[in-house]
């Protein structure tokens, strides 16, 4: 409808990049380490001591193996952090192979039922379209291993969110981490009692650092185009 009016619209691409990256990270932390159960534990007033078995038990980052479905700006990002900054393998799926991110980070290239097979951890990382909606189904779940946890920071209707509720339900996966949900804003209601469900209200881009980039990249594209130059980053051009 922009493009028949003749109004050029634009976005700000790579602005996000790093926080989104930085929130995935986040939740495949508090996930694995029951950070936010644990918190809550704690205010409760029920930590009496330390115990050998504590019933926050996680696991470790190092040496797992880190599944990346989408590997462009973010998904690169992320699997830095991961095999540089916690020593973990990384695989991804991708049109094609990413073979920088392959020499800097040993990351390969697999099918998605490999990837699927393989994980301990899965992060999502892939755009909206309408091959990728409810890319993640029951189907997909009952294809992980029961000790996965599953990340996703990127769209919601890439997830089928009923099947996933009904998989942390049966155990058939470990925990999720969600900052994104199908029918935004509200998430399917079986999430919120799951204490191995990590829920954030879509804050991906919510620093002020990226803010700035977003606002500053905005103006520039009112700017070039209000002084007779073509926007930095059209989308309808």
């Amino acid at each position: 409808a922009a493009t028949e009016r003749g109004i050029i619209v634009t976005n700000t691409p790579g602005a996000m990049t790093e926080c989104t990256a930085d929130l995935a990270f986040a939740l495949i932390l508090a996930t694995a380490r029951h950070i936010v159960a644990a918190d809550v534990y704690m205010r409760a007033g029920q930590f009496t001591g330390w115990e050998l078995f504590q019933p926050h038990l996680g696991v470790e980052l190092a040496g797992k193996t880190l599944g990346i479905v989408g590997m462009g700006r973010i998904g690169t990002a992320v699997a830095r952090r991961a095999a540089l900054g916690f020593k973990m393998n990384v695989l991804y799926t991708a049109n094609s192979p990413k073979l920088e991110a392959e020499k800097e980070l040993g990351a390969e290239l697999v099918s998605f039922p490999d990837l699927l097979r393989q994980s301990d951890f899965i992060t999502v990382h892939t755009p909206l379209t309408p091959q990728t909606r409810h890319l993640f189904t029951l189907n997909e779940f009952r294809q992980m291993k029961p000790s996965v946890i599953f990340i996703n920071t990127a769209r919601g209707p890439v997830v089928k969110e009923a099947d996933l509720v009904q998989a942390l339900e049966q155990g058939l996966i470990a925990g999720a981490g969600l900052d994104v949900y199908e029918a935004e804003p509200k998430a399917h209601s079986g999430l919120a009692p799951l204490p191995q469900v990590v829920m954030l209200p879509h804050i991906g881009s919510a620093t002020t650092e990226t803010r700035r980039r977003m606002a500053i990249m905005a103006a520039q594209n009112v700017v070039n185009v209000l002084g007779g130059q073509g926007p930095i980053n059209p989308i309808n051009l």
